[in-house]
């Protein structure tokens, strides 16, 4: 493999032509380019991009933050391998690469970002599992490093978001149980401090207050976002005097450990006990009754995310300058079966 030095010698040009020439610079003439692209294909020559990184300040790189544990990993779905497939089709025009910054559960996500940060890693980052109040949006601005988060938050004045439509997702779900006749309508609830948990909730309240329903906080049942708290869920819901006669999920996959816990107690969904999961995952497919559940499209959210990140990061501005804005992402309802349980109403 030759470096830059030896491609120049062998081409008998200068070291800033050869340079030019690979950095697809306009002020080089096509022939020149030509010779010298071939030669370093023919030869296997590779920029050194830590070193170009150093002297342009910048890596072309964006990070992805994700949390990594062993829970997430066991109920992992397809959820960020479709935003990836999205984010990377926009980032692909501008060569720009993205990589996951798994940050483990046992460390602070704020110190985890902070380290990120000092080391400089990346141009841009994209964050989740925003929390109600977030410090890694706080490091961020005061960093100037341009980032956009999936979900919102109470810290910060201003930044830019992507966020799930929960608020509608509550209406619809509700609007669509009271007209079956049901009054008694629980909801699972994260049990951490992520911000959609309280987005959630609140939502829910309001759509009951919209249909004549008091809110009952014994009916928000908060488990952690996996099987296993679907199977918590169920279980805590059984144990109420005044059992409840349906629950809206917030996370796709306690559909599967609650299905069980229900049928355990000899309980059928959809029979017994009404069932709205939130997304259409693709392990809960196989679930019966098939779930009603809301439907997305990954792909479309991951690039709506790459591009409201570009339009903060002044290279690329110019080519999304109608993306910068905040978004509440639509979810459709599929109707299943889980909620065909309807009461008489009277």
């Amino acid at each position: 493999m030759k470096g830059i030095r030896q491609l120049a010698e062998y081409l008998d040009i200068s070291i800033g032509t050869v340079s030019r020439a690979l950095n697809g610079r306009p002020d080089v003439n096509e022939e020149t380019r030509r010779r010298v692209l071939a030669a370093a294909e023919e030869f296997g020559y590779v920029a050194n991009q830590s070193g170009r990184s150093l002297r342009q300040g910048e890596t072309k790189v964006i990070g992805l933050m994700i949390e990594s544990s062993a829970e997430a990993v066991e109920n992992a779905d397809n959820f960020f391998l479709g935003v990836t497939s999205g984010l990377q089709s926009v980032f692909a025009r501008h060569k720009l690469d993205l990589v996951m910054l798994p940050c483990p559960s046992d460390e602070d996500p704020y110190e985890y970002l902070k380290r990120m940060v000092a080391r400089r890693v990346v141009d841009a980052m994209i964050i989740s599992n925003t929390q109600r109040i977030d410090r890694r949006i706080d490091l961020l601005s005061w960093a100037k490093i341009p980032f956009v988060t999936v979900g919102r938050s109470l810290s910060a004045n201003t930044f830019p978001w992507i966020d799930l439509d929960f608020e509608g997702v509550a209406d619809r779900a509700v609007e669509r149980l009271v007209a079956r006749g049901h009054r008694r309508i629980a909801i699972t609830a994260p049990s951490s401090e992520v911000n959609l948990g309280y987005v959630f909730v609140e939502s829910y309240r309001r759509a009951l207050e919209r249909n004549g329903i008091a809110f009952d906080p014994s009916l928000v049942i908060r488990v952690k976002s996996s099987e296993q708290g679907g199977y918590q869920a169920a279980h805590e819901l059984l144990q109420i005097e005044d059992r409840p006669t349906v629950v809206i999920l917030i996370y796709e996959l306690m559909a599967i450990g609650l299905y069980r816990r229900l049928m355990e107690s000899g309980v059928m969904p959809g029979r017994d006990f009404a069932v709205i999961g939130f997304r259409d995952a693709p392990r809960a497919r196989f679930l019966r009754p098939p779930l009603s559940c809301f439907r997305m499209s990954l792909y479309d959210l991951g690039v709506a995310l790459g591009q409201t990140l570009l339009a903060h990061m002044p290279a690329y501005r110019e080519f999304y300058s109608n993306d910068g804005g905040n978004i509440i992402w639509p979810l459709e309802l599929v109707a299943g079966e889980s909620d065909a349980f309807q009461l008489t109403v009277v």
